[in-house]
C-alpha cells in the first residue's frame, strides 16, 4: 500500500514550523500510543505512521529531500536520499522532553547542536565556484580548570538531590518516567566551587577559521553542509554539523534565473531601425549581437550556452537578452529640426501613410477607436 503524504500524517501545512510539527506529533502520539490503546491494534499502526512522518521532517535535511523528491528522497531510493533515521527513543525523548524534564540518562553524552552560516557571494563567484574563509563561533575546554568546570584546587560533592545516582523518578499521570536529576544533570556529583573563568560549565567561547569550498553553480537558497563543523557536543558527544546558506549579491548587468542568465541591453533608435551590430557583455566577456532592422522594443535575443551550468547538473543555460529602444535625450536645436523633418517624413498626422510606417501604433489606435465605438453602440 503507498504510504500517505507526510504533512498529511500530522495534519500540518507544508510550511509548517518545527514548533508546529513537534506539537502535531505529540498530539497524535498522546492519541494513538499502544499503551492507551490497548484494545485497539490500529492504533500502534497510526502512531508508527506518526512517528516515522515526525522523524522525516523534523530533519531540515531529510524534509528538504522528501519535499524534493517524494519518500523516495528519503527512502535511498533515489537523488538526495537519506538512510537510516533516530529511533523510537530519540525521537520520542526530543518531543516529550519538554514535559517530562527531558536530558539524558546518568552521564550519557549528548550530540553538539547544527549551525547555520549566511555566506553571500557574487553571481561570478557562484557560477564559477570558489574557495573562502569563514569565521564561526565555537567553544574549546577551559585552560584554567582543565574542562573540569571546578575552581583550581577544588573538585566535586555528591549531589543531595539524587544521593549521587544521578537520575530521579517522577509520576506523570499513567507515565512513570525516570529522569536526569535536575540539580546535577545526571553526573550524580555537583561542583561546589566552580571556576572563574568559565562559570563551572569547563568550556570557554572562541572562534575558528574554516575554508569552505563552494561547487560551481550555486545559487540562492542552497546548502552546504560540514558535518561535525557545528556547536561541540556535551560528555564526549559529537558535534553537530554546519550548514552553509548560499546568499547571491544583487549583479549590476545580469539577473539569474535558474540556468539562464537575464540582461537588459538599450540600443539607439538608429540601430532599432535600421539594424546593426552591437557588443552584449557576458560573464566570459563581450560577444558580439546582430541586430536585425525593425527591431522592436522588447525584443528578446538568446545567447545559447551563456547562462550557468546548475550544480545539480544539467546543460549549460543561455543568456537572454532583452533590448530595449533608447529615447534620445537632450537635443540640439538642429537635431530637434531633423527628427520633425524625419516625422513628417513618416505621414505625420496622414493616418494612411503613418500607418505603414507604424503599425503597432496604428493597430492600438484602431482598438481604441472600436472600444469607444462599442461604448456608443455603433
Amino acid at each position: 500500500m503507498a504510504k500517505r503524504d507526510y504533512y498529511e500524517v500530522l495534519g500540518v501545512s507544508k510550511n509548517a514550523s518545527a514548533d508546529e510539527l513537534k506539537k502535531a506529533y505529540r498530539r497524535l502520539a498522546m492519541r494513538h500510543h499502544p499503551d492507551r490503546n490497548p484494545d485497539n491494534p490500529g492504533a500502534e499502526t497510526l502512531f508508527k505512521e506518526a512517528k516515522e512522518a515526525y522523524e522525516v521532517l523534523s530533519d531540515p535535511q531529510k524534509r528538504s529531500a522528501y519535499d524534493q523528491f517524494g519518500h523516495a528522497g528519503v527512502d535511498g531510493q533515489g537523488p538526495g536520499g537519506f538512510g537510516g533515521g533516530a529511533g523510537f527513543s530519540d525521537i520520542f525523548g526530543d518531543v516529550f522532553g519538554d514535559i517530562f524534564g527531558g536530558g539524558r540518562a546518568r552521564g550519557g553524552a549528548s550530540r553538539g547542536a547544527d549551525l547555520q552560516y549566511h555566506l553571500k557571494l557574487t553571481l561570478e563567484e557562484a557560477v564559477r565556484g570558489t574557495t573562502v574563509e569563514i569565521r564561526i563561533p565555537t567553544t574549546e575546554p577551559c585552560g584554567t580548570c582543565d574542562g573540569s568546570g571546578a575552581k583550581p584546587g577544588t573538585g566535586k560533592v555528591t549531589c543531595t538531590t539524587c544521593g549521587g545516582q544521578g537520575a530521579v523518578r517522577i509520576q506523570q499521570g499513567f507515565f512513570s518516567i525516570q529522569q536526569p536529576c535536575p540539580d546535577c544533570g545526571g553526573e550524580g556529583q555537583q561542583i561546589e566551587d566552580p571556576c572563574t573563568d568559565c562559570g563551572g560549565t569547563g568550556r570557554v567561547e572562541t572562534q575558528k577559521t574554516l575554508s569552505i569550498k563552494v561547487p560551481a553553480g550555486v545559487d540562492t537558497g542552497d546548502r552546504i553542509r560540514h558535518g561535525g563543523e557545528g556547536a561541540p557536543g556535551e560528555k564526549g558527544g559529537p558535534p553537530g554539523d554546519l550548514y552553509i546558506l548560499i546568499d547571491i549579491k544583487p549583479h549590476p548587468l545580469f539577473t539569474r534565473d535558474a540556468a539562464n542568465l537575464l540582461c537588459d541591453m538599450p540600443i539607439s533608435f538608429a540601430t532599432a531601425a535600421l539594424g546593426g551590430e552591437i557588443e552584449v557583455p557576458t560573464l566570459d566577456g563581450k560577444v558580439k549581437l546582430r541586430i536585425p532592422e525593425e527591431t522592436q522594443t522588447g525584443k528578446i535575443f538568446r545567447l545559447r550556452g551563456k547562462g550557468v551550468r546548475p550544480v545539480r547538473g544539467g546543460g549549460q543555460g543561455d543568456l537572454l537578452v532583452t533590448v530595449q529602444v533608447e529615447t534620445p535625450v537632450r537635443l540640439s536645436r538642429k537635431q530637434r529640426e531633423l527628427l520633425e523633418a524625419f516625422e513628417l517624413s513618416l505621414g505625420g498626422d496622414d493616418e494612411g501613410v503613418a500607418g505603414k510606417h507604424r503599425p503597432r501604433q496604428q493597430s492600438f489606435l484602431g482598438s481604441v477607436k472600436q472600444f469607444f465605438d462599442d461604448l456608443r453602440g455603433e
